[in-house]
């Protein structure tokens, strides 16, 4: 398996997973928690593969930068949450650290 599929299961996984944290209330609802479970065991189990090629601090960087500018998303259009101007702003300066990694770095194997 590739690892940057790999990479992107493991960001996928852990945004549902997210996702689910929120609707778990708590973890008082059993179907959302066990897919809190699944969904983070999935996206450590994917994250493990894509360090067999990519070092860590630059999977962690592109993982955790993408799947926080997905969530947020997926706040706003699922839970009606607010992106006021300065998020908006930082999280487009996360997507730009995560191009100029993957774009520019010399550690990152394409």
């Amino acid at each position: 398996m590739s690892h940057w599929l790999a990479l992107a299961i493991a960001i996928i996984a852990e945004v549902i997973g997210t996702t689910a944290l929120k609707a778990s209330n708590e973890f008082t609802r059993l179907i959302p928690s066990l897919i809190v479970v699944v969904g983070y065991g999935t996206a450590f189990y994917f994250m493990s593969i894509s360090m067999r090629v990519l070092p860590v601090g630059i999977m962690y960087a592109i993982w955790s930068g993408m799947g926080i500018v997905l969530i947020s998303v997926l706040g706003w259009l699922v839970f009606r949450q607010t992106l006021d101007m300065p998020a908006m702003i930082g999280l487009a300066f996360i997507i730009a650290g995560v191009i100029i990694i993957n774009v520019f770095s010399k550690t990152v194997g394409h």
